[in-house]
């Protein structure tokens, strides 16, 4: 097969559980990547309306059409073993940029470690970016297996994962909790397990002046992220329906953004529950979007149960909302604590009551949104952002490739200027006075009296 000749070492990505860029993470990291001398190729499922191939930022992306939604064993069978086919012929189209020097597979599923033995006849390493527990996913969905077929789809799982962390040379991990576990259950030496954290890029995640501010005496919860059986969103309905039909809260609308498995009975629920009023589900959502509805929401929900994966997983969601300077409610989660600290509410799992009771005093005291709001930005801009993660990911890649660089280049460098690419002005962080009015009221001062 003919190669591009470089210099720059190349870098497949495979992904399977969300296009590219739309999963936040891993566009970061490709990112960040070219930025230091990288040439990156990504393989994964098209969204809605996706070319087949593209480049974006100097990253080819190659994409396929993909699964029908997995339905039982036998369908996440099917849709595993589609897009393993799927992504092994489309390694060969990325390959004519030249040898791959390391392919970094992100979960789930844990099933690219044989494709990773396969190119490694070439000499290319493997990097598993460990971005979910399968193991604790099906205990998390299904209950502890206790015989039979589910014993039996449980340690297919945690042999999988065995073997995708046999056939790594390196282990990146989102927090430490998952880095023990590659430790223990992986059995991995330490110095080949990384913890890089999902923050995000604090420089562009920031509040902007909302074009379609909330009423002026309404209250606006969001909730962003993916909704699976596992995600709780229908929690955030319950507490709605809490809030409006039995304490007549009549103020309150959800924005509710992101799509996934439970879509469709989650709109039916709305339904069933008289919140068609209440309630706007969103489906995708681009960065855009996510900018505009999070600036101009109030309180961020964060209804994950506490579930063996959940409790030691790093909610992209929680820091999302923190980088808009929202105040936030979440069940109370180990991981969710390191990264929250004292700017969310925490409550017991599966009180909905009582995750009413959080949101409701939010509601009623402008002084405390804006206290978590503020520890929130700071936070999420001084000890969570995506840059100190960006050094320890290519540091992995420059170990692995024997690179010698000087400075980290910065994919995503400071800027200054006083609005987004969409011409949205951003709220100056800089002025106290106006910071702290944008949280209490979201919206530009011109805008006062403004409604949706």
């Amino acid at each position: 097969m003919r190669e591009t000749p470089s210099a720059e070492p190349h870098v497949l990505v495979i992904v399977q559980n969300l296009p590219v860029p739309l999963d936040r993470r891993v566009w970061l990291e490709c990112q960040a990547l070219v930025a230091n001398g990288y040439r990156v190729s990504v393989i994964c499922p098209k969204g809605p309306g996706d070319p087949r191939r593209q480049v974006i930022d100097g990253i080819a992306i190659y994409k396929y059409r993909p699964a029908p939604e997995a339905k039982g064993l036998f369908g996440f069978a099917i849709e595993f073993a589609y897009s393993w086919i799927r992504t092994f012929f489309l390694s060969f189209a990325a390959r004519r940029r030249g040898r791959f020097a390391v392919i970094q597979a992100c979960n789930p599923p844990d099933t690219y470690w044989l494709l990773a033995r396969l190119w490694r006849l070439t000499g290319s390493m493997f990097v598993f970016d460990q971005h979910d527990l399968n193991p604790e996913l099906f205990r998390s969905r299904f209950g502890e297996p206790r015989g039979g077929l589910k014993a039996l789809e449980y340690r297919a799982l945690l042999w999988l994962e065995r073997m995708t962390y046999r056939t790594a040379d390196r282990v990146i991990s989102t927090n430490e909790s998952y880095a023990r576990i590659a430790r223990e259950r992986g059995r991995k030496d330490a110095g080949h397990v990384t913890v890089v954290r999902s923050g995000p890029d604090t420089q562009s995640m920031r509040p902007i002046y909302p074009d379609s501010p909330r009423p002026s005496e309404g209250i606006e919860l969001a909730y962003l992220g993916i909704m699976g059986p596992q995600d709780g969103v229908d929690t955030c309905l319950h507490v709605v329906d809490e809030l409006v039909n039995r304490r007549n809260r009549r103020n309150v609308h959800a924005t509710l953004m992101g799509f996934g498995d439970s879509y469709a009975e989650l709109v039916a629920l709305s339904e069933e529950l008289g919140l068609a009023d209440h309630v706007t589900f969103t489906g995708r959502a681009d960065r855009v979007m996510i900018a505009q509805r999070l600036s101009r929401a109030d309180i961020g929900l964060c209804p994950d149960l506490k579930t063996p994966l959940n409790d030691v997983s790093t909610m992209n969601k929680t820091m999302e909302y923190m980088a808009y300077a929202l105040p936030s409610v979440s069940f109370d989660l180990v991981e969710t604590r390191v990264s929250g600290a004292d700017s969310v509410l925490y409550v017991p799992s599966g009180d909905v009551s009582a995750f009413a009771d959080a949101v409701e005093q939010l509601m009623d005291d402008p002084k405390l949104r804006v206290e978590m709001g503020r520890r929130a930005r700071a936070r999420v801009s001084g000890e969570l952002d995506w840059r100190p993660q960006a050094r320890s990911y290519v540091g992995v890649f420059d170990a692995l490739t024997r690179t010698r660089r000087g400075e980290l280049v910065d994919a995503n460098p400071l800027r200054s200027a006083p609005a987004d690419e969409q011409g949205n002005l951003y709220v100056p962080l800089d002025d106290d006075a106006e910071f702290d009015r944008f949280i209490r009221e979201r919206r530009s001062t011109v805008q006062i009296g403004a409604t949706p």
